[in-house]
């Protein structure tokens, strides 16, 4: 590849030293000098100048806490999607059945991701429903959160579970009847695996599908990913995808902690630029969704919550924690001494207690106080200023879900939570006054991965209706846009070579159709388009991506099946 000199109508570089430029020159993969053209030809007298057209160059969106390849198989075709986001309502959910009935191979199951009852206003079904609308079809619809999973009789007699009901696996569990028979409901990852992992060997090609998912990222502009529920059956797909031409993304990988590999070293062919191992990852509880997360305040009793099925009288609490102390502590202790960087899923207020006296105690047994091992809590939707500033003193990262508020803020507070703690979900203000690193995510398939719209969120804390709720929870712009590139980068281990535009680091760039910094917050995620993106000094390419992924012969990642939700939210 030749020397490029890298033009927009402004460069901007997250750089302190240089936070603004004219130009950008690349050696290969390198940025070699940031700042006006002159200087940048200077540094590279016969580099061919390149104006990208674009209103803002920034370097490309980084995201700590994402599942790429598992979100493809989940989200993309032959998975239909009725997320809210693509069907608002119930009515829209139905419209989208009729249509998979009208225009597909009968012989072929059908599977419907992103349901939601929350937000689709529809109690979660189960098997007699879904028979009346789909008959003798094969049919699974699987939870938004992950942690739920909704099947007919069909898909019930094809497992055998008509005659031999499978039992509960550890963490998990099958709806019942009054004679132990199956209703057609499913909670937690395996059960969700169970079901749907054996009908996606007859449906379509998951790794194809993996690769669409990249490309949906690359246009909401990121550059660079993380897989947080990272198995080494994936490491197959993941190398397919970093050897195919114009790949788009940059992945790290959290091996889950359920796997009998996790603490074990990992090294990946394409190179630590493009796939690395990180760490080790582990839910302290579950979703607020699906009323399963640890928190210390009740859920409402509304009719939004008894729509959902979440009953305040048993739904939080303790009892919602997935890891007992003990079993923590026996995980830290196997991963601390080996280097791994720990991340703990907690959205309760209990579990972020949990997770920081797991984290605190271990650190100091491992004599890990004081250094930069970056352990991280993520998603913490009902997370205090105390929890902030005790993950600030313990070194521990904060990785934020703005799309939480953004698309359930209405429910969370007056119809999900009271005032006082739904109001503040997601308390960005008081994360970053705490001095934690901060970092934004989209979290896989729980949300569209749209970094400008969980900047916007975080700047204005408006709602996807428009609404405000805890305005004193809203940060600067420079603030959130640091938290999607630079300090995410820092989450990842990676600002040596991501998340700002600046000499020897990797030249990985967004390029937008305005400056944000110039437009009406209000108006950002409108305003803000992505154009495209750059991954090491070439401009990604993403219909070269996509053929290459589809002209090959993916049989050999077929076992990708084998799970089929991220399980996160």
């Amino acid at each position: 590849m030749g020397d490029l000199i890298v033009t927009a109508a402004t460069i901007i570089t997250m750089d302190d030293d240089v936070p603004r430029a004219q130009a950008v020159a690349v050696s290969g993969e390198e940025i070699v000098a940031v700042g006006s053209l002159e200087d940048c030809r200077a540094a590279l007298p016969d580099a061919e100048v390149i104006d990208t057209g674009a209103a803002a160059l920034a370097p490309g969106f980084v995201e700590p806490h994402g599942h790429p390849l598992i979100s493809g198989v989940a989200t993309q075709a032959p998975a239909r999607s009725i997320a809210p986001w693509d069907a608002a309502t119930w009515s829209e959910v139905q419209e989208v059945f009729a249509h998979a009935l009208a225009t597909s191979d009968p012989d072929t199951p059908l599977w419907f991701t992103g349901y939601d009852a929350l937000l689709h206003g529809h109690p979660a079904p189960k098997a007699d429903e879904l028979d009346a609308i789909f008959g003798d079809r094969v049919t699974v619809i699987t939870d938004n959160s992950g942690h739920g999973v909704y099947f007919n009789s069909a898909t019930i007699r094809l497992h055998g579970w008509d005659t031999a009901p499978p039992a509960d696996p550890v963490a998990s569990h099958y709806g019942r009847n009054a004679d132990g028979s199956l209703n057609g409901q499913g909670f937690e990852l395996p059960v969700v695996t169970a079901v749907v992992g054996p009908l996606m060997a007859r449906m379509g090609d998951p790794l194809l599908s993996g690769a669409h998912y990249y490309a949906l990222m690359s246009r909401g502009g990121y550059t660079s990913t993380s897989d947080m529920t990272y198995d080494p059956k994936f490491a197959a797909g993941y190398e397919a995808l970093a050897a195919a031409p114009s790949c788009p993304l940059r992945v790290s990988m959290w091996e889950m902690s359920i796997t009998d590999t996790y603490s074990d070293p990992t090294t990946f062919t394409a190179g630590e630029h493009w796939l690395t191992k990180a760490g080790v990852k582990l839910w302290t509880d579950g979703s607020p969704w699906v009323g399963n997360i640890a928190i210390s305040f009740p859920y409402l009793d509304t009719e939004a919550t008894r729509t959902a099925g979440i009953d305040p009288a048993t739904a939080g609490g303790a009892q919602s924690m997935n890891y007992s102390r003990a079993q923590l502590d026996e995980i830290l202790d196997h991963a601390a001494p080996k280097g791994w960087q720990m991340a703990f899923h907690a959205n309760g207020d209990l579990a972020l207690d949990l997770a920081l006296d797991a984290y605190e105690d271990a650190l100091h047994r491992h004599s890990l106080m004081g250094t930069d091992h970056r352990w991280r809590l993520e998603h913490c939707g009902a997370g205090t200023r105390a929890h902030f500033d005790r993950a600030a003193r313990l070194g521990v990262h904060v990785s934020l879900a703005p799309f939480q508020y953004y698309y359930w803020g209405e429910l969370l507070d007056g119809a999900m939570f009271d005032h006082e703690h739904g109001a503040r979900w997601a308390a960005f203000a008081d994360a970053v006054a705490s001095g934690a690193c901060v970092s934004l995510h989209n979290d896989g398939s729980v949300s569209p991965p749209l970094p400008v719209i969980n900047i916007a969120t975080a700047v204005t804390r408006r709602t996807r209706n428009g609404t405000v709720h805890g305005p004193e929870q809203a940060i600067s712009l420079d603030q959130a846009w640091r938290a999607q590139t630079i300090d995410a980068a820092r989450t990842l281990g990676r600002e040596h070579l991501i998340g700002s535009i600046a000499p020897g680091k990797l030249a990985d760039f967004v390029e937008l159709t305005a400056d944000p910094w110039r437009v009406d917050p209000a108006a950002m995620i409108d305003a803000v388009q992505v154009s495209g993106t750059w991954l090491g000094g070439r401009r990604v390419d993403l219909g070269e991506f996509l053929t290459a992924v589809g002209g090959g012969d993916n049989t050999e990642h077929a076992h990708l099946v084998e799970r089929s939700a991220p399980g996160c939210c």
